[in-house]
């Protein structure tokens, strides 16, 4: 009997967390969703390079808090590769303090382990397309959390970045949008312009900013103080 071919429109996907149980549900989630075929796990950071390069997936999910090497080393290694698959962040948030370098990193996406299936399939499925997804509540807790454990005393802030003045004030207004993990869709009803008008203005921003997905441009703005964030409680 001829061995199966693969359908090259299936989204080749690996997991990558130290926790069996976790994989397994992960791998559950995805194989019961159309289009997307797990290929590979990891069950630590290391593996995780070794598995992604051997079997060039098109998305890893990548936990944070990893053995060996954490998810945040290895999707660093794993993104500075030739031609690097996508990479979805998975973290309980609360226990973690890289989610920013993992956005300077490149990675196109954040889940709180807590996510619905459904945010998980969509997460996979947009990271392989190109673009990047980021929890909401991520992109909120990440911004206050950093602004809470700032030192009381400051000097003055630097002036903000000259990519900043390139931007028009719709531009601006987008970008402050994407800063809220609002999706394309999103942005075009709060906006009251159409998707593509939308798709638009979002590459516009990230060829000005110099970066080179959505959540580089999070990160960015955050970093320029673009971003005025709230504070809340938290031990730093």
């Amino acid at each position: 009997m001829p061995g199966r071919t693969r359908d090259p429109a299936r989204i080749k996907l690996v997991i990558a967390d130290d926790q069996a149980m976790i994989r397994a549900g992960l791998r559950f989630v995805a194989e019961a969703a159309p289009g997307i075929e797990v290929v590979g796990e990891a069950g630590d950071g290391l593996q995780a390079i070794s598995v992604a390069r051997r079997l060039r997936p098109d998305v890893v999910l990548m936990d944070i808090a990893m053995p060996r090497m954490d998810g945040v080393g290895a999707a660093r290694r794993l993104l500075g590769d030739p031609h690097p698959p996508r990479i979805v962040m998975l973290t309980t948030f609360d226990t973690d303090e890289n989610l920013h370098a993992s956005l300077r990193a490149g990675v196109n996406g954040f889940l709180l382990k807590t996510s619905s299936p459904e945010q998980l399939i969509e997460a996979v499925r947009v990271a392989a397309s190109g673009d990047a997804l980021i929890d909401p509540a991520v992109t909120t807790r990440v911004i206050t959390s950093f602004a809470a454990c700032r030192e009381p005393v400051v000097p003055p802030p630097p002036p903000p970045p000259p990519e900043l003045s390139t931007l028009t004030q719709r531009e601006r207004e987008v970008l402050r949008l994407m800063t809220r993990g609002m999706s394309d869709l999103e942005i075009a009803s709060e906006l009251r312009v159409g998707d593509v008008t939308v798709r638009t203005y979002v590459a516009r921003v990230l060829r000005k900013l110099g970066v080179r997905d959505r959540s580089q441009a999070v990160a960015f703005a955050y970093e320029a103080g673009f971003v005025s964030p709230g504070r809340r409680g938290r031990t730093c």
